[in-house]
C-alpha cells in the first residue's frame, strides 16, 4: 500500500471509528450524522464530489474491456525494450479517460459494438472469441486510413481514436517513459575552468578552492 492509500485508509479508520462509537449511544443518532459529514470529503464543493463519484462508477463492461486490452496489445505489444500495453495499464487508462472525457464515450463504445458486429459477419464470432490471425485480419482493414474500404470507415474512425488513446497511455505510463529514454531534468557537474584556458590568462586555483569548489 503506497502512502496515499495509506493515509486515506487511516481518515477512513478513523471516521469509521467515530461513527461506531456514537452509533451506540441511543437517542444520539443526530451527532452520527454530524461526523460522518465532517469526513474526507466534507470541505469539497458538490461538483468535486460528483466528479470524484463519476470517476469511480465503471463505464466499460468487462466484455468491452476485454476487447480494449486485446486491440491495446495489438496497437502496442511486448518488445525486447518494454512490456505491452496492457503491462502498462492501458485498459484502465481508457476507463479513466472515457470518464474524464466524456465525449469519447459513444465514439468508443460505438467502436467496439462495431467491430463485434464486422467480426460476426466474417467469422461468426465476436472480436475476442476469434483467434489472433482473424483480430490481426480485422484490425488490419481499419488500421490504415488510405487503404481503407469505404464501408469500413466508421471501423477506421474508431481504430483510429483508440490508436491515439491507446498511444498517449502508454507513453505517458512509467514503463512509456521508460520506453522513450526521457531521464528529465539532470544535474550537471562542472570541474571549473580548465587549465588550458585558466593559462591564458595567467590564473589558477588554489589548493583549497581545488579542494573545495571544483573537486568532486
Amino acid at each position: 500500500m503506497d502512502r496515499r492509500k495509506s493515509i486515506k485508509a487511516l481518515v477512513v479508520g478513523t471516521v469509521s471509528t467515530g461513527l461506531i462509537i456514537e452509533a451506540c449511544k441511543p437517542g444520539e443518532k443526530k451527532a452520527a450524522t454530524a461526523v460522518a459529514d465532517t469526513g474526507a470529503d466534507a470541505d469539497r464543493m458538490q461538483e468535486e464530489k460528483d466528479y470524484l463519484k463519476k470517476l469511480n462508477d465503471k463505464f466499460f463492461t468487462a466484455q468491452e474491456m476485454a476487447t480494449l486490452t486485446v486491440l491495446a496489445d495489438i496497437i502496442v505489444p511486448k518488445d525486447a525494450v518494454s512490456g505491452s500495453a496492457s503491462d502498462a495499464k492501458v485498459p484502465d487508462f481508457l476507463e479513466f479517460i472515457v470518464k474524464d472525457m466524456p465525449k469519447h464515450q459513444t465514439p468508443m463504445r460505438g467502436g467496439l459494438r462495431w467491430l463485434d458486429v464486422q467480426c460476426l459477419k466474417q467469422y461468426g464470432k465476436a472480436f475476442t472469441d476469434c483467434d489472433h490471425q482473424q483480430q490481426i485480419a480485422m484490425v488490419d482493414q481499419i488500421a490504415y486510413p488510405a487503404k481503407a474500404k469505404p464501408e469500413m470507415k466508421q471501423g477506421v474512425s474508431f481504430f483510429n481514436l483508440m490508436r491515439n488513446l491507446t498511444v498517449t497511455g502508454f507513453f505517458t505510463s512509467e514503463m512509456g517513459v521508460k520506453d522513450l529514454g526521457y531521464k528529465g531534468n539532470t544535474p550537471n557537474q562542472w570541474n571549473g575552468v580548465p587549465d588550458d584556458v585558466l593559462k591564458q590568462y595567467g590564473l589558477a586555483y588554489s589548493e583549497k578552492e581545488l579542494k573545495e569548489c571544483v573537486s568532486f
